[in-house]
């Protein structure tokens, strides 16, 4: 299961159908370190990624539409036995060539003397400039000598244009081939959280169901996990990115699981909140309804023709109109949504896109006043939640917290698609109704 090689050949295909008669570079993702010469597992570019499938570091990737005989061009390192006895193989210059389909390759120390050849009759260079400075300055000191030449040859890139507005409006449209993927993703994730609702008890750790989660996921071929699994218990689940992983689950706690994986550089993001003892406090139960009525009818509004925020808008009034019905919440509702009061409890929006990375590129708006419209084959996430911690900062005039509800977050968040008519939930595999999260997936499969 992968992305062809015909399919990468679109993509640029399509890209520089874009530029034009300009030259679009990307650079290889650089080795982060962990900790004095300890690297993280290397983790490509996404957007090198998905135009060559390359999975390299030490890589720069060049697009020419206008060059006579090379259009595809890849800077990589050569094969070299010793360097790779140390630190792994490498694709190697020939293979560059052959395996992903480059018109020419070139070694990786080649590229100051190469790469003006590709840029000399371009009439834009199409470069994001990231957090390599060395390289951006590469860039900027090789067009800076094309200008200079300019009265000389009489030709050279008038400007440099960011590749993100070209290229991710691009990835946000899923192919089939890339649906595949991120439904097992999602199939590898769904396995694992409903592994992790048959297991959670009281006195298991949360690091213990991690773990679980986390065995699951490698099993099954995936890269890593797709973010740092969120394990959170009891009052740790008002923490929206709490990672420490280290409370044991104790009785009466809710137990927010947010975990997804990565296979094939593709993601998936789910959550779910349940009660570790197999049965809500009523408070418990009364706000995660609250919730799952949000998100519900959130993801009704996922579908051709939406706008972006539609969805979002949606969970915020069922999340506030509840709020106000429980006297957490206090006074209009429309005034209570206008003046943002709800953020103490409810401070981020109902999703973002997914794909490549899991905060997928792509605008959510077209222009200040314009939100993007839905449309067939993107992928997004619906995420409402409540997050009722006592040390909330309130806003004016709004009431204390009565201590019944303290400590009480939840989080309900699904993968889901639009599809021609609709939406597709992805992650329905993961049951979310009270009964399934009370007694355990058995109790009711699919829910």
């Amino acid at each position: 299961m992968s992305i062809s090689l015909e399919e990468y050949q679109q993509r640029r295909q399509t890209l520089m159908e874009k530029i034009g008669q300009g030259t679009a570079i990307f650079r290889s993702a650089p080795l982060a370190v962990m900790h004095n010469d300890v690297e993280y597992p290397f983790r490509q570019d996404s957007d090198f990624y998905y135009l060559s499938g390359f999975d390299e570091e030490e890589a720069v990737l060049v697009l020419a539409p206008h060059h006579e005989q090379h259009q595809f061009i890849l800077f990589v390192q050569p094969k070299n036995v010793e360097k790779e006895t140390w630190t792994g193989y490498r694709i190697g210059v020939e293979a560059a060539k052959k395996e992903f389909g480059a018109d020419e390759a070139y070694p990786i120390e080649e590229l100051d003397e190469k790469l003006p050849d590709y840029l000399k009759q371009a009439d834009c260079i199409y470069y994001h400039f990231g957090r390599d400075e060395a390289f951006n300055n590469k860039v900027l000191n090789h067009w800076r000598k094309l200008i200079a030449q300019f009265p000389k040859r009489g030709t050279a890139p008038s400007a440099i244009a960011d590749t993100n507005f070209i290229l991710h409006p691009l990835r946000q449209v899923k192919s089939d081939q890339e649906l595949s993927l991120i439904r097992h993703a999602v199939d590898i994730a769904t396995e694992a959280h409903n592994q992790a609702l048959t297991i959670a008890k009281p006195g298991k750790y949360e690091y213990e169901i991690q773990a679980e989660i986390e065995y699951i996921f490698s099993k099954h071929g995936a890269k890593s996990p797709a973010y740092p699994t969120i394990v959170a218990s009891g009052k740790n689940a008002c923490i929206l990115h709490y990672i420490d992983n280290n409370k044991q689950l104790e009785e009466n706690d809710l137990l927010l699981i947010d975990a997804g994986c990565c296979y094939q550089y593709y993601n998936s993001d789910i959550t779910r909140t349940f009660p570790v003892s197999g049965k809500f406090t009523p408070e418990q139960k009364t706000i995660y309804e609250l919730v799952l009525e949000a998100q519900l009818k959130a993801i009704d509004e996922v579908k051709p023709g939406n706008t972006y925020n539609q969805f979002h808008d949606k969970a915020v009034r069922v999340l506030v109109e509840g709020l106000v019905d429980l006297g957490i919440l206090q006074g209009n509702v429309d005034e209570i949504i206008e003046q943002e009061e709800y953020k103490s409890y409810y401070m981020h929006r109902t999703g973002h896109w997914l794909g490549l990375d899991v905060h997928d590129v792509g605008g959510y708006k077209v222009g200040e006043d314009h939100w993007q419209t839905l449309q067939p084959g993107q992928v997004l996430t619906v995420e409402p939640g409540l997050y009722l911690s006592p040390n909330a900062k309130l806003a004016e005039g709004q009431p204390e917290l009565p201590q019944r509800w303290h400590g009480i977050g939840v989080r309900i968040e699904d993968d889901v698609l639009v599809t021609r008519d609709g939406n597709e939930v992805l992650s329905a595999g993961v049951p979310k109704s009270v009964e399934a999260m009370e007694n355990g997936i058995s109790a009711n499969q699919g829910s």
